[in-house]
């Protein structure tokens, strides 16, 4: 198992196009040992569906960033309510965690979300016009999940837009120094945020979060943690969910009109949509805590692990022609863009709402929408972890 030369994952054209790359890697190995950065520094990188599966599930492998890196020199500087969180953690820590977490994304509670998502989804196109031109990015993809969630952390409306673009920065792979600086920005207001709730009790949607951290063992600093993650996770990567689903349905024409004469299938579109473009490419980090062996690969302890979600959904060992776009697909809901076992993604049920509304919407009320720049000229968020786009210029029809 030869390691590539140089990070394939910080390449421009993976960047821009992530599947060759996929391709090559899987077709020669679905694990194998990569460089990462400068320094002679490697990861091991997991592309195959089933072995994203079994490491996904693989307890030897663990999310504890902060056991991870301590003792190691660095220059990062994140709030601890962004680098210590339920996705860089272990049980039973977790588990705490996603004991408050999961509730408030069960089927009854994003049921009683829809009707606000359905009002901000006609709020944010209420000028919209045939034969004029958007952002579906600035426009619809970013504003909707980021009012959804800052409704349910009770953000006041003149904040959000700020707090978003921190959210934003986050991401950005190309400057450590705004990533960091967005971190303490989200976290300073956050634990302001929760500080004030807490010393002013009341019924609004924060207080019942903080009731329901208090209930499940969660203390202040825990709680913040937990909204900074809502924030984060739950605005990002819905953003690139609904900018990719939108792409990839103008690329295939047919599957547009399809879904335009019948929104009813919507719901059941969502998975391949996913399948065939994941916003999430690469999963959160995780590293080997003992030797250990995925898919009879063996990997060494001590070792960043990237399970890439976008690569096992293009698999041709479990998706018959992955990279054809099928809303008939019967295996599509296998898909791992919400992730597997423990750490999959307990935003998902709210994400699929958000995306299915705003589909509903552009492709009922704009049936002959068309993109209003050539294809090559889109571009992509710099950054491995996430897929997505800077901008969707869209002519409305």
């Amino acid at each position: 198992m030869t390691a590539p030369r140089q990070d394939p994952l910080r390449d421009a054209r993976f960047l821009a196009d992530p599947y060759p790359a996929y391709d090559r890697l899987r077709d020669g190995c679905p694990v194998r040992r990569i460089p990462t950065g400068s320094g002679g520094h490697h990861a091991y990188l997991v592309t195959g569906h089933a072995e994203a599966r079994e490491a996904f599930t693989d307890p030897r492998l663990s999310k504890d960033t902060a056991r991870f890196f301590a003792g190691r020199p660095s220059d990062r500087d994140l709030h601890p309510a962004v680098s210590r969180n339920m996705l860089a953690s272990d049980p039973p820590a977790h588990t705490r965690h996603r004991r408050v977490a999961t509730p408030l994304f069960t089927t009854g509670r994003v049921r009683a979300l829809r009707p606000f998502i359905t009002r901000v989804v006609e709020d944010l196109t209420a000028t919209w016009r045939p034969d004029t031109q958007v952002d579906l990015v600035a426009d619809l993809a970013v504003p909707l999940p980021v009012t959804v969630v800052c409704e349910l952390l009770g953000v006041p409306e003149s904040d959000r837009a700020t707090l978003a673009a921190s959210s934003h920065d986050l991401f950005d792979a190309t400057d450590t120094t705004r990533i960091d600086a967005a971190s303490h920005h989200i976290g300073h207001y956050l634990t302001a945020l929760v500080d004030t709730a807490l010393a002013n009790p009341g019924d609004g949607p924060l207080h019942s979060l903080l009731r329901d951290c208090e209930e499940g063992g969660l203390d202040r600093d825990e709680a913040v943690s937990l909204a900074a993650l809502l924030l984060v996770a739950g605005h990002e990567t819905t953003t690139h969910f609904i900018g990719n689903a939108v792409l990839a349905l103008l690329r295939h024409p047919e599957a547009f009109d399809r879904l335009r004469r019948d929104p009813d299938r919507i719901p059941r579109a969502l998975d391949e949509l996913l399948r065939f473009d994941s916003p999430v490419s690469v999963a959160t980090f995780r590293y080997s805590t003992r030797d250990l062996s995925v898919g009879g690969f063996d990997i060494p302890a001590g070792f960043p692990v990237l399970i890439a979600p976008g690569a096992a959904n293009r698999d041709p060992a479990a998706f018959s022609g992955p990279h054809r776009l099928d809303l008939d697909r019967d295996d599509a809901r296998s898909h791992l863009a919400f992730g597997h076992g423990i750490h999959r993604c307990p935003g998902a049920p709210l994400a699929r709402a958000e995306a299915e509304i705003a589909l509903r919407a552009l492709l009922t009320r704009f049936p002959g929408t068309r993109l209003a720049v050539p294809e090559e000229s889109l571009t992509w968020r710099q950054t491995r972890l996430t897929r997505g786009l800077t901008a969707l210029p869209l002519t409305l029809a």
